[in-house]
């Protein structure tokens, strides 16, 4: 009697399982995720999921981990100074939530204990205390960025305006004559609003900077 031979690559592996729930995220929001419809995308049965995750929850805080991982950190350990290295990895943090926007709200829980998560909360802090920030500061600063980059990754201001001048009477809004156009140049109005505020920010933490930071300049 012959026998089947084994595949020589699991059918499923941890990797597989995050980045088929991601993609459901991805494209249908939080919601879409559960054991059997992630079975059914795997071609797998339902138990077998269990060898890799307990719970849906837990697949869930392993798909935001790995948007997590996606984030630059490197600015912080190049030399680059806290104004600078800030400003590249909040680009680098909006760009990795941006291609993932249905995961924010469970980022926006805090860390918890995702590995990834973790480290970024470790490298922003650290370097803004080498850098000479009391570490009050520090974790303010880590706060502050973290609404900030989630908030404009979450949502469009641009996106919320429909493309029918007819809604928007200048009797009633005289100053929106051109709002009918803002959804079409979604990303660039998005994308600009960002850096202003961004800059903003770091202008507004460079003056702190000069009064409570060990040294005044580093």
């Amino acid at each position: 009697m012959c026998r089947m031979a084994r595949p020589r690559k699991p059918l499923l592996s941890t990797d597989r399982i995050v980045a088929t729930a991601r993609a459901l995220v991805d494209a249908e929001g939080l919601a879409a995720v559960s054991t059997r419809r992630l079975a059914a995308e795997l071609g797998v049965s339902g138990p077998s999921l269990y060898n890799h995750f307990r719970t849906k929850d837990q697949i869930l805080e392993a798909v935001a981990d790995s948007v997590s991982a996606q984030v630059d950190l490197s600015m912080f350990e190049d030399g680059r100074n806290w104004r600078d290295a800030l400003r590249d990895w909040a680009v680098s943090y909006r760009a990795a939530l941006s291609e993932h926007p249905h995961i924010v709200p469970l980022l926006a829980s805090g860390p918890g204990r995702r590995p990834a998560g973790l480290r970024l909360a470790d490298a922003v802090f650290g370097a803004m205390v080498d850098a000479g920030w009391p570490p009050a500061h520090a974790t303010s600063i880590g706060a502050l960025m973290r609404y900030f980059v989630m908030g404009s990754a979450i949502g469009s201001f641009a996106r919320g305006f429909v493309d029918d001048a007819a809604a928007y009477d200048p009797a009633d809004y005289p100053h929106l004559g051109q709002a009918h156009l803002l959804a079409e140049r979604r990303q660039k109005i998005d994308e600009r609003a960002f850096e202003t505020g961004l800059d903003a920010l770091l202008d507004g933490l460079s003056l702190q900077y000069e009064k409570v930071a060990d040294g005044g300049r580093r």
